[in-house]
């Protein structure tokens, strides 16, 4: 493993109290790095989150060329597509991903018997709750239960002007959050698929440049996560400090 010029050996008190260089530094370096250095730094304490969408297979490949056995988790909301449940055993088998699925402790129908289908009320508190249902309760429980304090998802700041405001390291719901691919567009994904020969989403093909529950996603004509519930929210809560209304997104 190349060692980055980031200190391996800063306790969390440090941590905090450098994270302003922290983020400098970790913004300067390549995703695989930023990986490295969390695998390193935050060892059993680190994990991975995955939603085998369009660009998942990115950061699942960059993360078993440096730290193989991190846990991945991965949200299996109920709703999720045939073909999403299909990539996701490819990936897993494809690059050995140490899989641990999380699921929400109310199924979708017993859910749906009493509380309606959440995500077609116009009601913006209607989606708060299904998103904190289906996605931030089970991810955070599950995190929690593993003692990890530390873990990386595939965010980009393009995505929503939530995500252009993040840093690569922050303080998030009790934890820190490290964004290594922040910084990249969709070209820098797009070529990077394309020089590994990772297998896309098949749902990519049929025009979906997003793809989350089946319900909420459909052909975008590339507008990504602004066309997610028809609009009205482009954020599923796992990424902002608590599940609040934002006007056009949680």
């Amino acid at each position: 493993m190349r060692q980055c010029g980031l200190s391996f050996s800063r306790c969390p008190v440090q941590l905090v109290q450098d994270l302003e260089a922290t983020q400098v530094e970790l913004g300067g370096l390549h995703a695989r790095d930023q990986l490295a250095w969390a695998e390193e730094r935050f060892g059993a304490q680190f994990a991975v989150t995955t939603s085998f969408g369009t660009q998942s297979a990115v950061l699942m490949h960059l993360l078993v060329g440096v730290a193989p056995k991190v846990p991945v988790y991965w949200i299996d909301t109920g709703y999720l597509f045939a073909d999403t449940y299909r990539y996701a055993a490819e990936l897993t088998s494809s690059l050995g991903l140490n899989l641990h699925v999380v699921q929400p402790e109310l199924s979708p129908a017993r859910m749906e018997a009493l509380m309606g289908r959440l995500w077609e009320s116009e009601n913006p508190d209607d989606l708060v709750t299904y998103h904190r249902l289906r996605k931030v309760e089970p991810l955070d429980r599950a995190l929690d239960d593993a003692g990890v304090s530390c873990w990386a998802s595939g965010v980009r700041s393009r995505q929503t002007d939530n995500r252009a405001a993040m840093q690569p390291l922050e303080r998030l719901r009790g934890r820190w959050s490290l964004r290594p691919l922040l910084g990249w567009s969709r070209r820098d994904v797009y070529y990077y698929m394309e020089e590994h020969q990772l297998p896309q989403h098949p749902l990519f093909e049929q025009g979906y440049s997003t793809v989350g529950d089946w319900h909420s996603s459909g052909p975008d004509d590339g507008q990504g996560r602004a066309s997610r519930f028809g609009g009205r929210h482009q954020e599923c809560g796992l990424h902002l400090p608590e599940t609040l209304v934002e006007g056009a997104g949680i």
